[in-house]
């Protein structure tokens, strides 16, 4: 099952790859994102143990998570010039074989981390081993909670951004003064909740690996860390961080 996906998902990637150089825009591997998780959803869903306990759940809940994402950051990117990350990669490429470049540093990269990323749903949807065991309603538990703050978190800045006598200020009311990503931290606690979903034992806690590498993404690599350094010398952001969480919620600190 897990060859079967891999190849599922380069396809789906090259895919992607394929339209992105078409239209000239590679942040299109961002709305492709959230789908890529539906796709080894369904294919594994299909092809493993359809219908079960556990094999339902995780599907349901990626098709969820997948399909609003994908939305969320569709109706934010179509129709926008190319996302400013890919521009500057563009920019640093030259004239390097910038679609050779972009296919491995881009469409490729995230092709791998998408498949790591979902071992845990590739794991639970073909395993035979479907029944609910006490930690698996841990598992459904993290993935509500997380669920709640990633959709709700992006709701609430929605909704504070559309308000035009909030330009140029910054969220922190609601979740937003609870964590200064709660989207990112509820993204990772659902892939942790997929994880304890999909386990059936300690013979399978090898896949945690899924959300650790998810966690890592958003925290070191491509969320928390370039927010912070997109905002970092604003003194109204300084006076944020000192009141608030950065990555797992808490009350808000006062300042001293």
């Amino acid at each position: 099952m897990f060859i079967e996906v891999f190849m599922v998902l380069f396809t789906y990637f090259f895919i992607v790859f394929i339209i992105g150089q078409l239209l000239k825009n590679n942040s299109i591997v961002d709305i492709a994102w959230g789908f890529g998780y539906v796709v080894a959803a369904l294919y594994s869903f299909f092809r493993g143990n359809p219908f079960m306990q556990k094999s339902s759940f995780i599907t349901v809940a990626i098709l969820i998570w997948g399909l609003r994402l994908t939305y969320h950051i569709g109706r934010r990117n179509i129709g926008k010039p190319e996302d400013y990350r890919y521009v500057e990669m563009r920019e640093k490429w030259g004239d390097k074989f910038p679609i050779v470049q972009a296919f491995f540093k881009v469409y490729m990269l995230q092709f791998i981390i998408m498949f790591i990323v979902s071992l845990p749903l590739t794991y639970g949807n073909s395993t035979s081993i479907q029944k609910f065991q006490w930690f698996n309603y841990i598992g459904i538990l993290l993935w509500a909670t997380g669920f709640f703050f990633e959709s709700y978190g992006d709701y609430q800045l929605k909704k504070f951004k559309k308000n035009p006598d909030n330009k140029g200020k910054l969220m922190d009311k609601g979740l937003w003064s609870l964590t200064r990503h709660p989207n990112y931290f509820g993204d990772s606690m659902m892939w942790t909740g997929i994880f304890f979903v999909a386990l059936s034992g300690w013979s399978s806690i090898w896949i945690v690996v899924g959300p650790a590498l998810m966690t890592y993404m958003i925290v070191f690599i491509s969320g928390v860390r370039l927010l912070e350094k997109k905002y970092e010398g604003r003194s109204d952001y300084e006076d944020y961080k000192k009141r608030t969480n950065s990555f797992i919620p808490g009350p808000p600190r006062k300042n001293i």
